[in-house]
């Protein structure tokens, strides 16, 4: 698969040969030692695949007015470099799918190692151009495996099985279709019958239980739920908090919570 230096040459190749007066040719070559005075500029690139990439350009190279005449060749040549690895992360998104992009860039005077060399030639002149190429793909940790002297972990406990539902006495199963009439209860007051005889429309009359208290469904006279009011399609409903078990529901007690 293409790497950022693959793609690197790609561009490069093209853009030297359109941006430089006198269509220069980029062309590989074995590597040789620079002039004193060459110069060169380093990019960071940071993303899918991250390093460090540096070109050198032979010295003599801006004795020659590849950027055009009345130009500031170094100049010119640190923006075409730039452009170039810019556009380089461009093509290896493009073929890879892998993003990348130059985070930091800079101008450095030589450099020790070289990974690839080039020679731009243009009619009977040529120049050398070395590049360092330290960008790779990030390698992906290896799943650590356990020594064979390493405890082993801990079995997780068992899980805890659900509480058992109570049970139905037998022939209750018979009941169960019978109709009960059930009743919220919101709260009550004792009143003295005179209290009671003097009530009038528009009176309010305050009960025991505090508006957030649950309410009361009771069948009968026994309390078999507990909850919170509610509206339903406009009408009153109990969301149920609170229920007492089967058996007690049957018992004939009142105070089942």
């Amino acid at each position: 698969m293409m790497n950022y230096l693959d793609c690197w040459i790609d561009v490069a190749t093209a853009l030297f040969s359109q941006a430089l007066a006198g269509e220069p040719e980029l062309v590989e070559s074995l590597p040789k030692p620079l002039a004193p005075g060459s110069f060169g500029f380093a990019a960071t690139i940071t993303g899918d695949e991250a390093g460090r990439f540096a070109i050198v350009l032979d010295a003599s190279i801006l004795d020659s007015p590849l950027m055009g005449e009345g130009v500031d060749q170094k100049g010119g040549w640190n923006e075409l470099l730039r452009e170039v690895m810019d556009a380089g992360c461009g093509e290896l998104l493009a073929k890879t799918g892998k993003k990348c992009r130059v985070e930091k860039f800079e101008e450095i005077d030589g450099e020790a190692k070289v990974s690839r060399a080039f020679q731009l030639k243009a009619g009977d002149r040529s120049w050398t151009i070395l590049v360092r190429d330290e960008v790779r793909a990030p390698k992906v940790p290896k799943a650590e495996v356990p020594k064979a002297d390493a405890p082993k972990a801990a079995a997780p406990p068992p899980p805890v099985p659900p509480p058992a539902v109570p049970q139905l006495s037998p022939g209750i199963e018979l009941l169960l279709d019978v109709e009960l009439e059930a009743t919220l209860r919101f709260g009550c007051r004792e009143m003295p019958l005179g209290e009671i005889l003097d009530l009038g429309p528009g009176d309010v009359v305050q009960l025991d239980r505090h508006v957030a208290d649950p309410v009361d469904l009771i069948v009968g006279d026994k309390i078999v739920a507990r909850g919170e009011v509610v509206l339903v399609n406009g009408n009153f409903g109990l969301r149920v908090t609170e229920v007492a078990a089967p058996r007690k529901r049957l018992e004939s007690i009142r105070c089942l919570f």
